[in-house]
């Protein structure tokens, strides 16, 4: 057991302190500074979109970024907030309030935790890519959609959470505050052209400094009478941050004839896909990470990392967290090399939270909304899409459909149904590789590799029919066989050879169909013979009783001793 755990459990941190010095601690200093730096407008962009307020998002960059880096499977992953998760967070408080989110939280970090030690890292890395576009594009439109109210200066409250009927109030109580306007479009011109100027500095972090500037200067010089009162910061609707709150448990205040684990019922398709959104995205950076550092994480200690933050974080009222990927490019691109890097990141923000609350209060929302949408335009993907587009196959519908989903009803709804789909279509183009063929008169040497002659056109006996299986033996294809073997038309011949030599694996429906077949074929006075089964499609023959069901020696090595035990059965049955 301790090895077992060892193998799925051995967090980087540990590893990169055996061979430490002080010029990779300069390296991870200046990267943490940097990257603590970014992190700042983000983390209370985050919190406030959720739903929560700035505090939450600092605590949640803060404490998830700590143990991430201590914890994690990578070495240069950066935790947080992300703009994944805004559209399940809110919805979640919109329905059950901030401890039915907490509750979701808590148990999405178990879930991760399970799935880490299960050793799913690598699976979840088979998620389709159309699924992970199709949902990451919808979130991105939704972050948009959010971002009107405060980018716009509309001032509107209890905004509904769907997108359609989001819209439909926005339209109906479109009242432009023109100074909100003018702060949000100034903000986003620095966030699209900082990048062009110089590459050191965030244009998210610039434009957040000369927003605040400006609006600080607006409102002390400017005359009442140009309105400038309309335009709202941060400390005009939410509370300061003023330090890490304590932890605290979940107050549950539940409604006549509810239970706790009716409660637990209910939240828990939000938390798996608060689990999977983790999962998903933070393996997704760690692995961009490696291809950068020339480096390989371990996905399995990376998922029981962000388990155990999703787990801790909630009881300070902390958000979901996962691995950002924009912070660890961050991380990277300014020489962060360690987890040490993460761990001074979050030490930065603390310093954020506990002294300059302040500064953060005069924020502008409007230059918030702004940095929003331009993460959720670095989110929506939208040169894969047109990639796409340009090729319409069935990936494609997968990917429209999860957006869809995503975007008209929720993101659990969205990756059920978009991993589903892209399950059906893996299915079906499984199914289409494996072809059946029907051969009579003779085979042809030169298409099949286990016929032993000297190209020499192998005779089939007469009352003999050969049928090839070409490809995986499974539900998708047994059916298919079943039912060309169930129908055949015109002579019945009484023996029947199924080669299966390029036969991978089979599964229990094809065991079911083939041991149904062998009974209907007795009854009728046919003999059914095998050919060409490998060993370890022999073992699971053997394992689901058709061996049991047949003469062994109908059991062949290859169609040379087919067609021989074929002429032996047609003179026994003469």
């Amino acid at each position: 057991m301790h090895y077992a755990l060892k193998d799925v459990f051995s967090p980087k941190l540990f590893q990169t302190l055996r061979h430490y010095n002080g010029r990779k601690f300069a390296q991870d200093a200046l990267a943490g500074i940097i990257v603590g730096i970014v992190a700042i407008p983000l983390a209370i962009a985050f919190g406030i979109s959720s739903g929560v307020g700035p505090t939450e998002g600092l605590v949640t960059a803060i404490i998830a970024g700590l143990l991430i880096s201590l914890f994690g499977g990578s070495k240069v992953q950066i935790g947080g907030p992300t703009g994944a998760f805004i559209v399940i967070i809110y919805g979640i408080i919109q329905q059950y309030g901030l401890s039915g989110l907490m509750i979701a939280t808590i148990m999405a970090g178990l879930l991760l935790i399970l799935m880490g030690l299960a050793r799913m890292g690598s699976v979840i890395k088979f998620v389709p890519y159309p699924v992970i576009v199709g949902f990451t594009a919808g979130i991105a439109v939704t972050i948009f959609s959010t971002q009107m109210n405060d980018f716009f200066g509309l001032g509107l409250s209890n905004v509904p959470a769907n997108f359609v009927d989001k819209w439909i109030y926005y339209a109906r109580h479109f009242d432009i505050n023109w100074w909100a306007l003018g702060i949000g479009m100034f903000s986003l011109m620095i966030c699209i052209f900082m990048p062009r100027i110089t590459k050191r500095i965030p244009g998210s972090l610039a434009a957040i400094v000369l927003a605040t500037l400006a609006v600080w200067l607006l409102r002390t010089w400017a005359p009442a009478s140009w309105g400038i009162a309309g335009l709202q910061t941060i400390s005009d609707l939410y509370a300061l941050p003023q330090g890490i709150p304590a932890p605290h448990m979940p107050s549950l205040e539940l409604t006549d004839g509810e239970s706790f684990f009716t409660l637990i019922q209910q939240l828990f398709p939000a938390a798996f896909t608060i689990a999977m959104l983790g999962a998903i995205e933070s393996l997704l950076s760690a692995m961009v990470a490696d291809g950068v550092i020339g480096d390989k994480h371990n996905s399995n200690t990376e998922l029981i990392a962000q388990g155990v933050a999703n787990l801790v974080v909630p009881f300070f009222g902390g958000i979901p967290a996962t691995g950002a990927i924009a912070r660890t490019m961050t991380n990277i691109n300014n020489g962060g090399r360690t987890p040490v890097a993460g761990i001074i990141h979050a030490v930065v923000l603390l310093l954020v939270l506990l002294f300059l609350g302040r500064l953060v209060g005069m924020i502008p929302m409007a230059c918030l909304a702004a940095v929003l949408i331009m993460v959720a335009y670095s989110m929506s993907g939208w040169k894969t899409i047109r990639g796409l587009i340009k090729h319409p196959n069935r990936d494609l519908w997968v990917l429209l459909i999860t957006f869809f989903l995503t975007v008209i009803f929720d993101l659990t709804v969205a990756i059920e149904v978009g991993i589903l789909l892209a399950l059906v279509l893996f299915l079906m183009r499984t199914s289409e590789q494996t072809h059946i063929r029907t051969l009579h008169k003779e085979i042809d040497p030169n298409e099949d590799t286990d016929i032993q002659s000297n190209l020499e056109h192998l005779i089939i006996p007469d009352g003999v029919e050969v049928y090839e299986i070409d490809g995986p033996y499974f539900f998708g294809i047994a059916n298919k066989f079943d039912d060309i073997m169930t129908h055949v038309s015109g002579e019945k011949y009484p023996i029947r050879i199924i080669r299966m030599r390029k036969v991978p694996f089979v599964d229990s429906t094809a065991m079911h169909n083939l041991s149904m077949l062998i009974q209907r074929s007795h009854n009728e006075g046919i003999t059914i013979i095998l050919s060409g089964v490998k060993e370890h499609v022999h073992h699971q023959l053997l394992k689901g009783g058709i061996e049991q069901m047949m003469n062994p020696e109908n059991i062949c090595p290859n169609i040379h001793v087919a067609l021989k035990r074929a002429q032996q059965v047609l003179e026994e049955k003469s």
